[in-house]
């Protein structure tokens, strides 16, 4: 598909989530838009209005050229089944069966493989003889498994690449410190004294994660249930491997988790408080040392829920269940922010199993442009009568910051990542 096409497409479906948060957010305070929003809303239904009119020019465009392709010239024809996202075959088993044909003794290999298929039996996304590149939309249906809701990395900072590293740019820099930009106030007639970015480079290099799944001949002869092995068990193991390194990861070939970080603020726990307790002075004190809590969420060990939904402030709940239900916020809001459960938390009582978390302005990810790839190989198992199937993702990502930050007044430091010390 065309970039300029896909880049549009990706526009459209981010202003339809910015204008429904609009209105959710509206109704979930039961009140009308504000004069605010109305603008916003306006501007959105403004620019949709244009996306969809440059989507139908670039759609007509491709048009064009595929009827110039399929005139009746020899030179000039091209195999139209490129344009089947899956390529001819009924699912991913389908297709896995088709690939363990090439690996089967005296096996012949099916001509739906051979569609946009590199030549020469070479796999076009590792340069290796073992697989075969899967149809695209059976890719997607892994990606969208791994990115389900509870997925940690689209809250992130994340953009795809197309390279194996890029430059990762640092700015700690506050506008009350002594370094980078500033603005200053000057009397009439006086010279103004530039300032200046301050960035710290540093390079980020893609990290493989990968999922490798053997099948026994029985199961690949149960289309069904190797079709849901191979995509949603998939998914969902690359989704928490993604998850439990954005938050735990040590940085060694992996992505550098926030916990592992130097950029971590851990609030003390109370004088006195008993052993695997969460108490509301210790969220009030989290919720204080977060750097924009607008865009934060609460990530906890779902045991911590009990102690969340009766907790008080004086006589005023802090927890509440969320007006319009539980599907963005399963776990009710605290403070006003969705809690979120999370499997990567610490059980109750231990350090992180109940955190604060700013990813979309302090976590940075990169990810392959290439999205999720699969590949087949047979002779690694054959004597055994196993397939194996192997998923492969490349992303890393690490805190923006290096350590928190101090603020204009006051000694208690500030980060997008606050978590609660062990309470034994």
């Amino acid at each position: 598909m065309n970039k300029d096409l896909m880049a549009l497409q990706q526009e459209r479906a981010d202003l339809v989530v910015e204008g429904k948060k609009i209105f959710d957010l509206a109704a979930k305070e039961s009140r009308e838009l504000t004069d605010e929003e109305k603008t916003r809303d306006d501007e959105i239904n403004a620019r949709l209005a244009a996306i969809n009119g440059d989507i139908q020019r670039l759609e007509a465009k491709r048009e064009r050229e595929r009827s110039v392709q399929a005139m009746p010239r020899i030179e000039g024809m091209r195999d139209r089944a490129e344009d089947d996202p899956k390529r001819g075959f009924a699912d991913i088993a389908d297709f896995a069966l088709a690939v363990k044909g090439i690996y089967t003794p005296g096996g012949t290999v099916d001509d739906r493989l051979l569609i946009g298929a590199a030549p020469t039996d070479f796999h076009q996304e590792t340069g290796s003889a073992e697989g075969r590149m899967v149809p695209p939309a059976f890719r997607q249906e892994v990606w969208e498994v791994a990115m389900e809701e509870d997925s940690l990395l689209p809250e992130t900072d994340t953009e795809p690449t197309s390279q194996n590293s890029v430059e990762f740019l640092k700015d700690e820099t506050t506008p009350w410190g002594s370094t980078g930009i500033q603005a200053k106030w000057r009397s009439e007639g006086g010279k103004m004294e530039p300032s200046k970015l301050v960035t710290e480079g540093e390079q980020m290099r893609l990290h493989d994660l990968y999922a490798f799944v053997t099948a026994t001949d029985e199961i690949l002869t149960d289309a069904p249930r190797l079709a849901i092995r191979l995509t949603k068990k998939s998914g969902a193991a690359i989704r928490w491997k993604v998850n439990n390194a954005i938050s735990n990861g040590s940085g060694a070939g992996q992505p550098l988790g926030y916990l592992k970080s130097n950029a971590l603020v851990s609030v003390a726990k109370e004088t006195s408080q008993t052993a695997d307790t969460v108490v509301a002075a210790n969220v009030a004190k989290m919720y204080a040392r977060i750097i924009n809590p607008l865009n934060s969420a609460w990530y906890i060990n779902q045991d911590v829920l009990p102690q969340l939904m009766v907790m008080t402030l004086g006589n005023q709940p802090i927890w509440t269940p969320p007006s319009t239900g539980f599907t963005n916020a399963p776990g009710g809001l605290l403070f006003g922010r969705p809690v979120r459960f999370n499997e990567s938390c610490g059980t109750v009582g231990d350090k992180g199993d109940i955190q604060l978390v700013n990813l979309k302005n302090g976590y940075y990810t990169i990810t392959s442009d290439a999205g999720i790839q699969f590949a087949s190989s047979m002779h690694l198992f054959f004597d055994y009568g196993l397939q194996a199937f192997r998923w492969t993702f490349r992303l890393n990502g690490q805190p923006y910051l290096s350590k928190p930050i101090s603020p204009k007044n006051g000694s208690n430091t500030r980060s997008h990542f606050v978590t609660l010390d062990e309470r034994s």
